[in-house]
């Protein structure tokens, strides 16, 4: 490389010392020897100005972290834990401090909360940060469900944290159930992630919108995925409870059960704070206005949001349920199309 700069800088001089009256007539020979040499110093001094500009272009850097251009969650005040919700099971494996709910598993039990009403839709966050380290087995949930109502027969739209080993990154599992299909014979909607970030460092705030006409999940705002309702027999439409937990799942939690609860390092524990929870109970008029997860009335994503969620699937989902080739999709027609 040095000895082309010096071969060139001897060069361009010459061009400009010739004699008035060769000039004309030597121009183009010593174009033609010198432009090669010209045009590649040029290009290889736009190299970091190209490389600077595919980075700021690079999708993976555009998505780095995802932001959200609208917050829902901002629409909603806190709920106090007390006035919302009650103890499911574990009151012994659970405890509040400031509105701040810790659940934690051991070998004895985990435990889990319940909301005092029904909802038919609405908005349900909560900000939550989850145990570090080893919770292979271990599930962290925050759910709609109506199973105590139609035992065998229910409803349920999931966030779960599926725990994990040492050194790898937790999973966020979405899930749909509809009339049963989570009873006996499993008809589960999963989509997985893997987040932007560690969810054992900080909270953060996980969302279900739940509408008559589709289900957003939500991170920190940022949808990540849409459940639309295609038909009646594809989409929940019985009022639900809200709920979380955490519970031993050592069966399928983690690599389908090739890791399992290892007590050795309980207790595994769960906090939740935030809770935001509004919309329309089972009981309120016919007439209660819908939550959004947009600026719109009508409650759709924005083409912004969609641009963002597009972009969460495409760098962080690792399993989409319907571009699973083992699945039966008669049994999920909405993957049609």
């Amino acid at each position: 490389m040095l000895s082309f700069h010096m071969h060139f800088l001897r060069t361009v001089p010459l061009l400009f010392t010739l004699s008035p009256c060769i000039y004309n007539s030597s121009i183009i020979l010593l174009s033609a020897y010198t432009l090669p040499y010209l045009l590649a110093f040029s290009f290889m001094a736009l190299i970091p100005l190209f490389a600077i500009l595919f980075f700021m272009a690079s999708p993976s850097n555009a998505y780095w972290p995802p932001s959200p251009s609208y917050r829902p969650s901002s629409k909603f005040r806190p709920v106090n834990f007390y006035k919302g919700f009650r103890n499911l099971w574990g009151p012994q494996h659970q405890s509040i401090d400031q509105n701040a709910l810790t659940l934690w598993l051991d070998r004895t039990s985990g435990s889990g909360f319940k909301s005092v009403r029904p909802f038919r839709s609405g908005y349900f966050g909560a900000s939550i940060k989850l145990h570090p380290g080893y919770t292979a087995g271990v599930i962290t949930a925050f759910y709609l469900s109506n199973n105590e109502a139609h035992p065998g027969f229910h409803d349920e739209v999931d966030i779960e944290f599926l725990g994990t080993t040492f050194g790898k990154p937790y999973t966020l599992q979405t899930n749909v159930y509809i009339r049963g299909s989570g009873d006996g014979t499993i008809i589960g909607r999963e989509m997985k992630f893997h987040l932007w970030f560690d969810p054992t460092q900080n909270f953060h705030h996980y969302a279900i919108l739940w509408s008559p006409k589709e289900i957003i999940f939500l991170v920190d705002d940022i949808p990540i995925r849409r459940y639309p309702r295609k038909s009646a027999e594809t989409f929940p439409l019985r009022p639900m409870w809200l709920y979380g937990s955490i519970w031993d799942a050592s069966s399928w939690a983690t690599e389908d059960g090739k890791y399992k609860a290892d007590y050795r390092y309980q207790p595994f524990v769960a906090r939740y704070t935030n809770f935001k929870v509004g919309g329309c109970s089972a009981y309120a008029s016919r007439w209660c206005r819908l939550a959004s997860a947009s600026p719109y009335r009508s409650g759709g994503l924005t083409r912004r949001q969609y641009w963002t969620m597009r972009g969460v699937q495409k760098y962080h989902m690792v399993y989409n349920y319907c571009q699973d080739p083992k699945r039966d999709h008669r049994l999920t027609p909405e993957c049609w199309g």
